[in-house]
């Protein structure tokens, strides 16, 4: 592309760097080769140059004339020379085409060329959908892909830490396609695209308003202040104007494609707009000796080239003489003299020549290589290179492997394109005012190396600009993404019990229960377990209190085991009592099950414990009470024994309520299995309890129990008045009043302390260590008193208090002994007889039911005296039944007295006076 494109023209104005440069470096490798001795021995190498003026269709008919010499039923017919005869049509065979240098060319032409197999060499194509082989096999370069410059942009812009940028990018093949390659990395890097716009060039020159459209869509979005740019020189020179006019100047930091960086097209008169770019050239080093050699060119000595006048008018700004007037030396008033020098400090090269050179030295071996296997040692071109096969030519050239002018090791990858190396370059302002190209950094098999202490965005502002759309949120904020935008959101607290989903940062994500969020909000912490400790103070006062129970039980049964065969001890019934202490003992054991760590086992044994110990405790109360209440109701009724009242019978009564209790913790148990669970009142509690805690599950082993406490107390207040030597009765009376006392309490405090694990688990134990020393006390105390205080009561007679019988026997004695004759005397016998049956009689009917007659008759003191015979007593049962309502007292009887686990009767029956009564021992 020796003339920049040109919208109303076939061709622009010179392009001196990419256009001139790059041909003049075509011939000067050329020449190199040839000047080689015996480099392909007695064959030089020429060349034919077109200029495609940067357009792609122009290219194309330029093309067509490559392929002439390959075609050979050409019909010359019609072509006759003045003299008549036939023309010499000499065609040029062309072995091989370099260029073009646009991609879009490069395409058009590639498709031309792979139908007459002539292998096609770029320099400056990258676009890569030329690494397609089944499409473009005869295509090679010396440049890399694009797809590899993308990856080194991205790399670029992860390195400055912008997430928010906009793209324009030629609307070309080179440029859709590095879009697209582009649009993938960024997304799959999470950095969005703010603006994409499009270069117009279809084979034209857009408009200058074209180009301001675009600035102003950019400057729509202000926070994206990164943009890169994918497109050739004259577009991007176009988009600087536009950002000139805009008084957009240092609103953008530019990342630049290889299209247009450092070329002076863009950048001169654009300096304020184009400093600060980063742009990505691929590594190329200077062709050795072509400085030198383009410095002492002068149009007199360049006859070859015959667009380097126009270069030089163009670089000097005159007229030269002689020359073809275009519409660009028109303005040119200064004529040049022909003794203008160009020095390096007037003459800015292209960086990139270095790929036209390896391009020409690679068909260079390529022949060479053919030459030496075809030819041997045979001199020229030989018949086997006559014409050169295209596809054979094609083997050799993508085997070239070779050091070129410019130094560096050369060969083609795979898909035959060049080692993707890259150079970072950055157009900055060095000192005030002046501007230049210069390399920070470099791109090599896909490792960024930036030098970030050479970058300066502005003169003396070293920082990159901030290119993002929003700030990234505070830890512990979700985002809400903005409509249509994907990289633009406002930040929003989660709430006090939620933290950022860890996997979608737009959700707030609730924490279990059991969990809090950690001060950020981004994760979920346990709360450490809550459960009493054995060594609380709570656990030791409970466990202090069930030990010094445990210690009084294991005393009142040593005491008991001691005096096992004492009055007191069998005649409080020693079976059950030891059953009753056996329940005890482990209501305070309970306790310390209580304060285990909870776990499933645990848990199952506290169910198991807590009604367990209280049904064997109440079940032996209930035993007792109810053997006392069917002894004196019987005895009321009938003559006879009541049943189920000795020692073995009480056990297996005891036993089988006991076993009710176990039966319903056993089903209990299958239906809703023990479990130790995390409980939580509130989202900042986590108690570790047992699962029946937590709702009123444990009044399923209170219940049971609960029942045996009503009963007793029920039976406690039935047998609530019988004799004094019963008072056991009364205590166990006493035992449940109490009980139901401390029960009645402790529901409303267990419910009340719901928020306090170690509370109501003390309470608990405390409850049930309660209720069993009241049973403790009351109920052994007395009998422990009269063991260990007074044991000369601990004997059968003074199980009886004998206040009332004494008084009893002394009056019947003195009634019994006087002798009356008269009916005075009659009516003091009978006042005094009558008096004393009264009051055994009252006593009877009052105190003594159990009393039983064991004989069926008995001699009863007559109710009236007969004068003539005053001592005569009736001896029929039925007369004495007939005159005293109160014969059922008896002079004689023989008494049974069945009061625990020992039936007590008299020595004998006797038919003496009523001091002979035996004393009854109850």
């Amino acid at each position: 592309m020796v003339h920049e494109r040109q919208d109303d023209l076939v061709c622009g104005p010179i392009m001196p760097q990419g256009g001139v440069q790059a041909l003049e470096a075509m011939l000067y490798t050329i020449d190199f080769i040839n000047d080689q001795e015996d480099f392909i021995p007695g064959v030089t190498i020429g060349a034919k140059i077109l200029d495609d003026c940067d357009k792609d269709t122009y290219g194309l008919e330029q093309a067509v004339d490559f392929i002439k010499g390959s075609i050979s039923n050409i019909d010359d017919g019609e072509y006759r020379c003045k003299d008549g005869s036939s023309p010499e049509v000499r065609n040029e065979v062309i072995s091989g085409v370099v260029g073009a240098a646009s991609s879009v060319t490069s395409i058009q032409v590639a498709n031309l060329l792979r139908l007459f197999k002539i292998p096609q060499v770029s320099f400056f194509s990258t676009s890569p959908e030329l690494s397609n082989k089944q499409r473009f096999e005869y295509f090679s370069r010396t440049i890399p892909s694009d797809h590899y410059q993308v990856k080194a942009m991205v790399e670029i812009v992860k390195l400055l830490g912008w997430s928010y940028i906009s793209i324009i990018y030629e609307e070309s093949n080179y440029g859709i396609k590095a879009f697209e390659e582009l649009e993938d990395l960024l997304a799959a890097n999470s950095i969005c695209i703010a603006v994409k716009e499009k270069l117009v060039k279809d084979s034209g020159v857009a408009e200058e308003m074209a180009y301001d459209i675009i600035v102003q869509r950019l400057l729509q979005k202000q926070r994206a202040k990164g943009v890169i740019i994918f497109g050739s020189d004259q577009e991007v020179a176009g988009v600087m104007r536009a950002v000139r006019r805009n008084n957009a100047t240092g609103n953008f930091s530019w990342i630049g494609s290889d299209g247009w960086s450092a070329r002076s097209l863009v950048s001169s008169g654009n300096e304020p707009e184009v400093e600060g770019t980063l742009s990505v050239q691929p590594q190329a080093n200077p062709v050795r000796g072509f400085d030198k050699y383009f410095l002492n060119l002068r149009v007199e000595t360049n006859e070859r080239n015959p667009w380097f006048v126009e270069y030089w008018e163009d670089h000097f700004q005159c007229r030269y003489p002689n020359s073809s007037k275009t519409p660009y030396n028109g303005d040119y008033t200064r004529q040049c003299t022909g003794l203008e020098l160009l020095t390096r400090e007037n003459t800015q090269f292209e960086a990139q020549l270095q790929f036209v050179s390896d391009a020409v030295m690679a068909f260079a071996y390529a022949f060479k290589d053919m030459h030496r296997d075809l030819c041997g040692r045979e001199m020229g071109v030989c018949k086997d290179m006559t014409p050169i096969d295209g596809e054979l030519l094609l083997r050799y050239l993508r085997k070239v492997e070779f050091e070129g002018l410019s130094m560096d090791h050369f060969k083609f990858d795979s898909k035959g394109d060049g080692p993707a190396r890259y150079n970072i370059i950055h157009f900055k302002q060095v000192s005030k005012g002046e501007h230049k190209w210069v390399t920070v950094g470099e791109y090599i098999e896909g490792e960024l190396k930036l030098n970030m202490s050479e970058v300066q965005f502005k003169l003396e502002q070293p920082m990159p600009p901030a290119s993002v759309c929003s700030l990234p949120c505070e830890r512990g904020q979700a985002k809400k993404y903005v409509e249509g935008e994907s990289c633009c959101w406002h930040c929003f607290n989660c709430s006090k019990y939620q933290i950022v989903h860890p996997e979608d940062e737009t959700r707030c994500l609730s924490c279990e229960l059991g969990t809090l969020p950690n001060r950020h909000h981004t994760e979920c912490i346990h709360i450490p377990e809550v459960y009493i400790r054995p060594d609380s103070w709570w656990a030791i006062g409970a466990m202090s209190l069930s030990s010094l129970g445990l210690v009084l039980t294991g005393l009142v049964v040593w005491v008991f085991v001691r005096h096992n065969s004492t009055p007191v001890v069998r005649a409080s019934g020693r079976e059950v009592s030891y059953v009753l202490l056996s329940g005890v003992f482990m209501c305070y054991a309970v306790t310390f099950i209580f304060v285990l760590k909870p776990t499933d086992v645990v848990c199952g044994v506290q169910r198991f414990g807590l009604g367990f110990c209280f049904a064997v405790v109440y079940s032996a109360l209930l035993t007792k009470t109810n053997r006392i209440s069917r002894i004196f109701n019987a005895g009321k009724r009938t003559t006879k024994r009541p049943s189920l009242i000795s020692p073995r019978s009480q056990l297996c009564i005891c036993t089988l309520l006991v076993s009710v209790q176990v039966c319903v913790t056993v089903v209990w148990c299958i239906v809703s299995p023990p479990r130790a669970i995390h409980h939580h009142l509130v989202r900042e509690d986590n108690f570790l309890v047992c699962s029946a805690s937590i709702n009123a599950s444990y009044m399923i082993a209170f219940a049971y129990p609960i029942g045996l406490i009503v009963v007793c107390t029920i039976y406690a207040v039935l047998t609530r008045k019988i004799p004094e030597a019963f008072n056991e009765s009364k205590h166990i009376g006493l035992t449940m009043y109490t009980t139901c006392i401390i029960w009645l309490a402790f529901v409303p405090i267990y419910f009340s302390t719901a928020n306090n694990v170690e509370l109501r688990i003390t309470t608990t134990s405390v409850t049930i260590s309660l209720s069993a020393t009241v049973a403790l006390a009351c109920l052994f105390a007395p009998k422990l008193y009269i063991i260990l205080i007074h044991p000369e009561r601990n004997i059968r007679h003074s199980m009886m208090p004998q206040t009332k019988y004494s008084a009893i026997r002394n009056n019947v004695s003195s009634s019994s002994s006087q002798r009356v004759d008269s009916g005075t005397q009659s009516e003091v016998i009978f006042s005094a007889d009558y008096e004393l049956q009264e009051k055994l009689c009252t006593i009877s009917n009052a105190t003594m039911p159990l009393l039983t007659v064991a004989t069926q008759t008995c001699d009863c003191i007559s109710s009236s005296v007969n004068a003539a015979s005053p001592t005569s007593a009736l001896t029929s049962t039925t007369e004495c039944h007939n005159h005293h309502p109160v014969c059922h007292l008896c002079c004689s009887a023989r008494i049974v007295l069945d009061t625990s686990s020992e039936t007590y009767k008299p020595s004998s029956s006797s038919n003496g006076p009523m001091q002979d009564v035996p004393d009854v021992q109850l």
